[in-house]
């Protein structure tokens, strides 16, 4: 069976939903797409009749209706339906998620289950544009924000990170089941993920807003938004430990080089001997942590640690010759201020280039 006749499930969970699920539902019987996968992310029992009808729409058609309570979050209602295909499904191309609330047409769906059948080793994600006049404000400026905060962390450039509308081929579905993230912020994860394993293809779709007063998102702006931020803020803080303890354990060995050494070394040779042991030691401990711990980096050890070496030796240097001009330029500012300023500027450009050139890679098989 090749990738134009494979199955492709579509990934639905729901909580809380109103008659636009069954239209959805009805739209995708009509178009021949399917299997449909619902998952009720613990709904009260007043959303029984709709879940009801649901799944009469979508069982004749091979699809199954997962239920269970209290509420979970959308990622483990995501993670639940991954496992139900791996196991029912051992044979699909993979998956394509959506949303319940009628902001993906099945034309957009179909989009989507098209391009992973051209791009079966890639995830797919179904983009919406945020330049219309139409579109809310806090919409606007929450993607623009996230995208920008999201490439520098990442590496990666995505135009939509919240985006419901997915198409994941099955051997990544799978590994998704044990990502981390439970609710909103599991998409994000997801894409985190991506790093070093899975390239991304974008494909544009339809933007819709829904205007009826009854319409309502459970995304939580504070909550779930914080949750996004917080996962995105992990791997920048494993940053500045592995810098910061590279720093301590650089002052800890220069200071026992110098007493260690005192007699064996000459006096003139002393201080350049124990900052070069030191710098070796601590780049070497730093080098490691930023490979395994920060940017999981799936490069090859050889070809990073010279790219490393480099970009350490080119950071030393931009550091003495922008510190050394700025002081002649700016004779009354404090060099150490000056030298602050110019080193933290650099640190973050080193996370950025350590990110997209140091650590950027898939491990050869």
């Amino acid at each position: 069976m090749d990738e134009m006749t494979k199955t492709v499930p579509i990934v639905i969970p729901s909580y809380e939903p109103d008659e636009r699920l069954l239209s959805l539902l009805n739209d995708l019987n009509a178009a021949g797409l399917g299997p449909v996968i619902i998952v009720n992310d613990g709904s009260g029992t007043e959303y029984d009749e709709i879940f009801s009808q649901a799944e009469k729409l979508i069982v004749p058609h091979g699809g199954k209706l997962i239920a269970y309570r209290p509420n979970k979050g959308k990622g483990r209602a995501l993670k639940t339906a991954f496992s139900y295909i791996a196991e029912s499904m051992p044979d699909a191309l993979g998956c394509v998620t959506a949303d319940s609330d009628g902001q993906h047409t099945p034309g957009c769906i179909t989009s989507i289950i098209n391009k992973l059948r051209e791009e079966p080793d890639k995830l797919i994600l179904g983009v919406r544009s945020f330049d219309g006049e139409d579109i809310p404000w806090k919409s606007r400026f929450g993607n623009n924000l996230t995208v920008k905060v999201f490439s520098y962390v990442s590496g990666t450039k995505v135009s939509d990170t919240q985006t419901g509308l997915r198409g994941l081929p099955f051997d990544f579905m799978k590994d998704m089941i044990n990502c981390k993230g439970e609710r909103f912020e599991y998409e994000t994860q997801m894409l985190l993920e991506c790093t070093g394993r899975i390239k991304i293809t974008e494909v544009p779709i339809e933007t819709v807003y829904d205007s009826k007063e009854n319409h309502q998102t459970h995304f939580d702006p504070f909550k779930d938004s914080i949750r996004i931020y917080r996962i995105l803020g992990k791997k920048f803080i494993k940053y500045i430990f592995a810098s910061l303890t590279s720093f301590v354990i650089d002052i800890i060995l220069f200071t026992v080089f110098n007493r260690l050494f005192k007699g064996l070394v000459p006096d003139s040779y002393l201080i350049q001997f124990s900052t070069v042991c030191a710098r070796i030691i601590s780049a070497t401990y730093n080098y490691t942590v930023n490979y395994f711990m920060v940017f999981r980096s799936r490069a090859g050890k050889a070809t990073s640690l010279v790219k490393y070496a480099a970009l350490a030796f080119v950071q030393m240097q931009a550091s003495a010759w922008s510190v050394a001009g700025i002081c002649f330029l700016l004779p009354m500012v404090s060099k150490t201020l000056i030298k602050c300023i110019i080193d933290t500027l650099l640190f973050l450009l080193s996370y950025s280039i350590q990110q997209r050139f140091v650590f950027a890679g898939k491990k050869k098989a």
